[in-house]
């Protein structure tokens, strides 16, 4: 399976693109970012300089990846997703002078296995969405997001779980910190806020 890049695309020389991965219309790759096997990258995205991105991975019409991110095998990331970099953005110094590349010091979000980012949703330069979350569309994300958590809300904060297959957990009666997932029937154990996957 050959790398597919749409003519109208813009994909520096020096980026690594894996095995079977398609860049659609006006999506611009920026040099040294490294994607893996299986990918798609939508109409208008961008990923930064450097950028680290797993296998599997979806990238919808005009999201934003500013690097140095990183996105772990089987991300989501929905249409018009913003991953931030600059936790004091100015255009200019306190002097009036415009900054430049030197002038600030990038912080990228890095997006583990599996999680998902609703379209329109922010994600705060520095921040860790865990394994398998499930971010809401417009959620702004200032605050690392734990694995399998729900969240939705300006900030977003966790409103439940969700297991592998992104569907809400149900807390399992007369099971305490049990819960179970209704589309696979898979279970998992929380305790002191942290979910993990019953083996």
């Amino acid at each position: 399976m050959s790398v597919r890049i749409q003519p109208s695309s813009q994909v520096d020389e020096t980026a690594v693109l894996g095995e079977g991965t398609t860049i659609w219309d006006l999506a611009q790759i920026r040099e040294e970012a490294r994607l893996g096997r299986g990918c798609i990258v939508g109409r208008g995205a961008y990923v930064g300089p450097g950028v680290k991105i797993g296998d599997n991975v979806k990238l919808q019409n005009h999201a934003l990846v500013y690097e140095p991110a990183e996105l772990g095998d089987g991300v989501f990331i929905g249409p018009a997703v913003v991953l931030t970099n600059d936790f004091y953005p100015r255009a200019v110094d306190p002097d009036g002078r415009q900054k430049r590349g030197g002038d600030w010091e990038a912080k990228g979000v890095v997006v583990a296995e599996g999680a998902s980012l609703g379209a329109r949703s922010v994600c705060v330069a520095g921040v860790r969405v865990g394994r398998w979350a499930l971010v809401a569309a417009g959620a702004v994300v200032s605050r690392d997001v734990a694995d399998f958590a729900l969240v939705a809300g300006v900030p977003a904060r966790r409103i439940g779980w969700v297991g592998r297959a992104g569907v809400k957990l149900v807390q399992r009666e007369g099971e305490p910190g049990v819960w179970g997932c209704p589309s696979t029937g898979a279970l998992y154990d929380e305790k002191e806020g942290v979910l993990s996957e019953r083996a």
